[in-house]
C-alpha cells in the first residue's frame, strides 16, 4: 500500500508541512517540541469524565498547562447540547456527517474566548483535538504571531497542535467513522488530512530523533500507516533543519 520511499502528501503540501514545523520550531523554541507527547492514557487524564460543562471547563483549564495559556486570561464558553439532532438522524436511519470545526474562537473586549461544543464530549478524543485547536489559536492568534485571515491560519494552527504534542488526538479526530443500530456516521475535524497528519508526525519525530516512537502505537490505522511512511521518506530525505 505505502511506497518504501514515498511521502505520504504532494510536493506542495509536503513543503508547506516542513517549512511551518521550521517556523513553528523558531517561534516556541525546542523546548516544547522535546516534551513527551500527550497521550489518551490516564495518566494525562485521570479520573472518570461525565461530558459536564464543569468538567469540560476543568479539562480546558488543564490542556491551557501544555500550551503555556494562563486560564485565568481566557474565557471559556460551552455551547449546549441539543440531543434532537440526533434523535432526528436515528429515527429517520440517515447516515449522519459533520465536518469542520467544533469549537470556536475570538477576541472580545481584549480578552480571548474559546467557544466549545458540548456534543464533543460524546467523542473525549476529539474533545481534546477541538480544545488543542482552540488554544492554538490563542498562540497563534491572541499572541500575534500571525494575522488574522491568514490564507493557510487553520490548517498552520492544526500543525501548532502536533508541535505541542497533541498529535495523536489531532490525527485521530480528522476522520472518523463509527456504525451503530445499523447508522453509520463520518466526521471530520480540523483543516489537515490523515496524510498531511502522519507527515507532520513524522516530521515531528525525527526533529526529536524517534526512528520509532513508542507513542505511534496510540494512533489509529490510518494515521499511524502515513506516519510509518513518512518516517521511511525522511530516513532518505531528512529535513533541512534541526534542533
Amino acid at each position: 500500500m505505502f511506497g518504501a520511499a514515498r511521502c505520504p502528501v504532494g510536493p506542495r503540501e509536503q513543503r508547506w508541512i516542513e517549512e511551518s514545523t521550521a517556523w513553528l520550531l523558531a517561534e516556541f523554541g525546542p523546548e516544547v517540541l522535546l516534551r513527551p507527547p500527550v497521550l489518551p492514557t490516564a495518566e494525562y487524564f485521570p479520573g472518570p469524565f461525565d461530558g459536564s460543562v464543569a468538567q469540560i471547563g476543568e479539562l480546558v483549564g488543564r490542556i491551557c498547562g501544555y500550551f503555556g495559556v494562563d486560564p485565568g486570561g481566557l474565557l471559556v464558553e460551552v455551547e449546549p447540547y441539543d440531543p434532537q439532532a440526533d434523535l432526528l438522524v436515528a429515527e429517520l436511519g440517515l447516515t449522519e456527517r459533520s465536518s469542520g470545526a467544533a469549537g470556536h474562537f475570538r477576541i472580545e473586549h481584549g480578552r480571548p474566548v474559546v467557544a466549545i461544543d458540548q456534543e464533543q464530549a460524546a467523542r473525549p478524543v476529539s474533545l481534546v483535538a477541538t480544545i488543542a485547536h482552540e488554544l492554538g489559536h490563542v498562540r497563534l492568534l491572541a499572541e500575534r504571531r500571525i494575522e488574522r485571515g491568514r490564507s493557510d491560519g487553520e490548517p498552520l494552527t492544526d500543525l501548532l497542535t502536533v508541535f505541542f504534542g497533541f498529535g495523536v488526538f489531532n490525527a485521530n479526530s480528522a476522520f472518523t467513522r463509527t456504525a451503530e443500530d445499523g447508522r453509520i456516521s463520518r466526521r471530520r475535524l480540523g483543516y489537515l488530512t490523515q496524510e498531511a497528519y502522519g507527515y507532520a508526525l513524522a516530521c515531528y519525530a525525527q526533529l526529536r530523533g524517534e526512528g520509532r516512537p513508542s507513542w505511534a502505537a496510540h494512533l489509529d490505522t490510518n494515521p499511524r500507516g502515513y506516519l510509518r511512511q513518512g518516517l521511511r521518506f525522511l530516513r532518505r530525505h531528512p529535513l533541512g533543519f534541526t534542533l
